[in-house]
């Protein structure tokens, strides 16, 4: 009977382990890039800026207005013949208006600024998916390190459950020998304050895979910030093959706030058109099409209807407005204020990227020594953990050498990641992040 429940338990453990649902880097990528609330609200500010990009909002097409209106006066009158100087008076003289009729308004030239407009227009659209992009790559690069530090923690856990299993190892030794003599109490005590300990450390981690798991729900705006999230990577990938000068030409072909200070720089020059175009004159044309009716009480007529089309056109130019100059010199330090933005951007860019760089190479020959490293110290246990069952180690120093293990793994660990994170930020710099979807 209890191997059938031992049975049925695994079973109801494998399915539960079956229905979760498994993720790759892609597939948690792909789920927080779909559901994330701050990346759909940039989606939404992007199709604001297409919205905006119209000939009709440039000022292309011409207006038309459908007016309607009444009115009306009520006048005490009097008037005086001049013939015999005879008065008439009369009171209460209700005068109506009615009218109705369809204005068209267009303006046809008016020095370029309609084209310069619109093309400002097409610019903040480009300038939109460009901030729509560096939203989506900071995005990838957040959720990508959250990914491996998810990964890192559950390494961690495992190295300190281990190391745990050492500790608990060697209490279960040391009782024994306690009950025969062959160890002291103090012995017995040193042991199973080291296992608490490690027991401690291990009952932190897991608070810290846990932090890691929410803010990994939080990312792909899971509504359970507690929902398992099965990864199927179990140890952090590296690429180590980057090269410096791809990436460098790179970044400055594809970098995102390289891009967005050319954009910026070209809207500068824009408004320096914007305000030359002041300099030439402007065309307008108008045009109505209307009725209106007038009802008079004691006129010689007691109405008059009108309906007809009216049309006009007006040219002019600005001689004088004294906010001009001032207006263009303004623009030309604007202007040159871009330039200097965007020369900024270039030269904080190879900085950044020569920094992660030099800490990229870093973390790999580091990461080489350490695994050098890893593998002295899993012989110097072995051979620490022989000695101490023969009685020729004490307490204290089979301990020194279970640390030394864990912590040569934990230096690994700490390395691989850092490495994946210089990774991460150098193909952000370069506009290559988007790799991690492939």
């Amino acid at each position: 009977m209890r191997k059938l429940i031992i049975a049925i338990i695994g079973c109801c453990a494998a399915g539960n382990l079956s229905a979760q649902q498994h993720y790759t880097l892609k597939s948690c990528l792909e789920t927080g890039l779909e559901k994330n609330y701050s990346i759909r609200m940039v989606r939404n500010e992007e199709q604001i800026s297409k919205n905006n990009a119209t000939i009709a909002n440039a000022g292309y097409l011409p207006t038309l207005d459908l007016s309607a209106g009444f009115s009306g006066s009520i006048n005490d009158t009097e008037t005086e013949a001049r013939s015999t100087g005879e008065k008439t008076k009369t009171t209460g003289v209700f005068d109506k208006t009615l009218n109705a009729g369809l204005n068209l308004n267009w303006t046809l030239f008016d020095g370029f600024k309609i084209q310069t407009s619109y093309a400002r227009l097409k610019e903040l659209e480009r300038q939109g998916e460009t901030l729509t992009r560096i939203a989506i790559e900071d995005f990838i690069a957040n959720l990508t390190a959250e990914y491996y530090n998810y990964i890192q923690q559950q390494i961690r856990l495992k190295n300190f459950r281990y190391a745990m299993s050492l500790s608990k190892e060697r209490l279960r030794i040391v009782e024994e020998r306690y009950i025969v003599g062959n160890f002291s109490r103090l012995d017995l005590q040193q042991a199973r304050v080291d296992y608490n300990a490690d027991r401690a450390q291990y009952m932190k981690q897991q608070e810290s895979v846990k932090a890691s798991l929410i803010s990994l729900n939080e990312l792909m705006a899971n509504e359970d910030m507690t929902q398992p999230v099965v990864v199927n990577d179990s140890i952090i990938d590296l690429n180590t093959l980057l090269s410096f000068d791809e990436l460098w030409q790179s970044t400055l072909a594809n970098n995102a706030s390289l891009l967005k200070s050319e954009q910026n720089k070209k809207l500068a020059s824009l408004e320096m058109k914007a305000v030359k175009s002041r300099n030439f004159p402007y065309l307008k044309v108008n045009a109505g099409y209307g009725y209106t009716l007038n009802k008079y009480e004691i006129s010689a007529n007691s109405r008059r209807d009108n309906l007809g089309f009216n049309f006009g056109v007006t040219m002019g130019f600005n001689l004088f407005d004294g906010n001009r100059r001032r207006e263009i010199k303004n623009a030309r330090i604007a202007i040159a204020n871009a330039q200097l933005q965007q020369d900024d951007m270039r030269q904080t860019l190879n900085a950044d990227l020569s920094n992660l760089w030099q800490a990229y190479q870093n973390n790999i020959e580091m990461l080489k020594l350490e695994r050098e490293n890893l593998i002295a110290a899993v012989e110097n246990h072995e051979i620490a953990s022989e000695r101490y069952m023969l009685g020729n180690l004490s307490g204290i120093e089979m301990r020194e050498a279970q640390k030394s293990l864990l912590d040569a793994e934990e230096r690994i660990l700490s390395a691989e990641y850092d490495t994946k994170m210089c990774e991460i930020s150098l193909l952000q710099l370069s506009g290559k992040i988007t790799k991690y979807l492939e």
